[in-house]
């Protein structure tokens, strides 16, 4: 129904299947971060599709060999799948990813 309307403008990014968890909404810089399997977007407000920016951030193919051993899953589970995105000070972002089972953490400076 919104499509049809036309209140609404979807993400073309997502076509890889990305499995999108968690978000961050700037209101004040008209962003809104991303989180999803091995990706952090930085979207637009207005526009979700207008200069959008990606950073890729798998776990370690070690991680994931080891998460694969303890009979994971490859494709939905031995991932870095991004869980935190926090608000650090004006310029930066605290960003924690599951890392295949080995949990990292890390600052993005946005920009």
């Amino acid at each position: 129904d919104l499509l049809l309307s036309n209140s609404c403008i979807p993400f073309l990014g997502s076509s890889e299947g990305l499995d999108f968890r968690t978000l961050l909404l700037d209101e004040e810089r008209g962003r809104l971060l991303v989180g999803a399997k091995d990706h952090i977007f930085q979207l637009n407000l207005v526009d979700v599709n207008k200069n959008v920016k990606k950073i890729y951030w798998p776990a370690s193919k070690e991680k994931v060999e080891i998460c694969k051993l303890a009979g994971k899953d490859a494709h939905t589970e031995c991932a870095n799948f991004i869980r935190v995105l926090q608000p650090y000070n004006r310029t930066h972002v605290y960003v924690c990813g599951t890392g295949a089972f080995h949990p990292l953490c890390g600052y993005i400076e946005l920009g």
